[in-house]
């Protein structure tokens, strides 16, 4: 007989509020408590150009992982081991080993990296320190090679006691390009945490890098004490911080309730509305998610948002439509999606992954994560078109005489397009209730010649853009690419309107392919 544990690990981090009210969450525990014992190969479904590799296994209770300034991967797991993958290989000894409490989803749960790791080697890790009563704590080492230095822990914050649940601890730890170093706090299972400044649960943190609080912080005048530290509150479980390289631009993966999952810009001060609101939201007291998604079990739903990184790698090695695009991935739907950041839509990625946790972005410009399930590391790299390759076709771009054209009607520049769901014409509405996504957002079909996908490419290769009678540009997501069965020489192409495009006017909307623009096609917006 099985028996499930309602403290299993990182059950009630990724789970509803109370997992005894809900058969939903007891699943979720079960397949927590079965994923701790045995580990399972992971066995991602990717876009076409794109494969897998195992990095390293045995990664049993992984919570979180970052890459130090040298490119070791170093990987946090929960009964309070911090482990180093150097050149492709785990480490047989812990960089560091300290005591935790580690029930529920506490333990040692996120490492970050002096700015200044090169001159000083100080390393951070955020863990539950098991002395009474129970509290998580930041600490600071000192780096020795691939151990750290023993006895140079030096404790920069205790933060306030947790209650009797072991749930919602937050864990993320940032450096920002300002230098600070930020911290995610879980409200640990109490709602009025989140929205007082009279305890630091619920709440994103900042810290100088030796554990003193900055002057210039929000609350820094109206706070007391240690609390002075809040830089933002109103969050249930900020799961994952990230910083987009060469911007200021934060972005915050906070874990809801039964309802939504929120991606948050990060921004000083601002209150993201737990307990009052979860979720869109038009009450001028919070800041709106960027993006957010209900809860379900298909490609576009989950129950738990997990890690989150950025595409603005040193190396470049995925096509150029990923560059600028936020990694997130949930962990209960087992997928990795992207983010368009100038329209704040999303699109389909990778799917089929074992409970992931953690996504990184390295220098080789390969996406790393973490996968619960399989206990592992995986890197997924773009492989592209191989001259070698007998299935992939192989053409000179640069060489290539037949324009891109989007077809219109005949003598007109008005474009042959459809509503992806309806297939109705023009005028195009910006939200349809027939778009089964969450967003709402009108889907347009658009038809083209000479756009011809080689094997191992897919839409990704493919940019549009669309144009107002003020010559204002706004980018598309595009959504499909795709042969027409029964019409080799045309190929749809489905768009997705933003909704900060202008309505009742017409616009104007082209693609690119391969650095090869298309004609600009007319369709009316209502």
């Amino acid at each position: 007989m099985i028996y499930v544990s309602l403290s299993s690990p990182l059950s009630s981090r990724l789970a509803g509020c109370d997992l005894l009210l809900s058969l939903k969450w007891l699943a979720i525990t079960f397949c927590l408590l079965v994923c701790d014992s045995f580990t399972a190969a992971s066995a991602a479904t990717l876009p076409l150009g794109f494969s897998e590799v195992q990095v390293a296994g045995g990664l049993v209770r992984a919570s979180a992982m970052e890459f130090a300034p040298d490119g070791r991967l170093f990987v946090c797991l929960q009964d309070g081991q911090l482990r180093v993958i150097k050149n492709g290989a785990l480490l047989t000894e812990p960089f560091l080993a300290v005591r935790v409490e580690s029930s529920g989803d506490r333990g040692l749960l996120g490492v970050a990296f002096d700015p200044n790791f090169s001159s000083n080697n100080f390393v951070y890790i955020y863990y539950t320190a098991p002395s009474d009563p129970v509290h998580n704590r930041l600490s600071r080492f000192t780096a020795n090679g691939d151990v750290a230095l023993a006895n140079s822990e030096v404790v920069l914050l205790d933060l306030d006691d947790l209650n009797i649940s072991a749930g919602h601890n937050g864990g993320p730890i940032h450096f920002g390009p300002d230098g600070k170093l930020y911290v995610g706090v879980g409200f640990n299972e109490e709602p009025s945490n989140s929205q007082t400044l009279d305890n630091l649960l619920g709440k994103i943190l900042r810290l100088n890098a030796d554990g003193s609080i900055p002057t210039d912080n929000p609350f820094y005048g109206t706070a007391k004490g240690v609390n002075r530290a809040i830089w933002s509150l109103g969050l249930r479980n900020p799961f994952a911080i990230a910083f987009q390289p060469g911007t200021n631009l934060m972005l915050i993966n906070d874990v809801g309730d039964f309802t939504w999952e929120e991606i948050n810009e990060g921004i000083a001060g601002s209150n993201y509305g737990w307990p009052i609101n979860e979720g869109p939201t038009s009450d001028p007291r919070f800041r709106e998610p960027i993006f957010s998604y209900r809860h379900g079990s298909n490609s576009t739903t989950g129950c738990a948002i997990v890690g989150g990184t950025f595409y603005n790698p040193t190396t470049n090695q995925f096509p150029a439509g990923y560059v600028g695009q936020y990694f997130f991935a949930d962990y209960c739907s087992g997928w990795i999606r992207t983010l368009e950041l100038t329209n704040h839509t999303a699109s389909d990625f990778a799917t089929g992954i074992v409970f992931p946790l953690d996504l990184k972005v390295g220098s080789d410009g390969s996406l790393y994560y973490l996968s619960r399930g399989s206990a592992a590391v995986f890197k997924i790299q773009y492989q592209g078109c191989s001259s070698s390759s007998a299935s992939a076709k192989t053409r000179n771009f640069s060489a290539q005489t037949a324009p891109l054209i989007l077809q219109t009607e005949e003598n007109t520049d008005s474009a042959i397009a459809l509503e992806s769901m309806t297939l109705f014409r023009d005028p195009f509405p910006l939200t349809s209730r027939f778009n089964l996504g969450p967003d709402n957002r009108t889907g347009v079909i658009l038809f083209a010649d000479n756009l011809d996908l080689s094997l191992c490419e897919d839409r990704s290769t493919v940019t549009a853009e669309a144009e107002d009678a003020e010559h204002t540009t706004y980018p598309l997501s595009v959504e499909f690419v795709g042969q027409i069965p029964g019409f080799d020489s045309v190929t749809e192409v489905v768009v997705k309107l933003p909704d900060n495009l202008p309505a009742n006017q017409t616009i104007l909307v082209s693609i690119t392919w391969h650095e090869m623009k298309s004609n600009k096609v007319r369709i009316r917006i209502r």
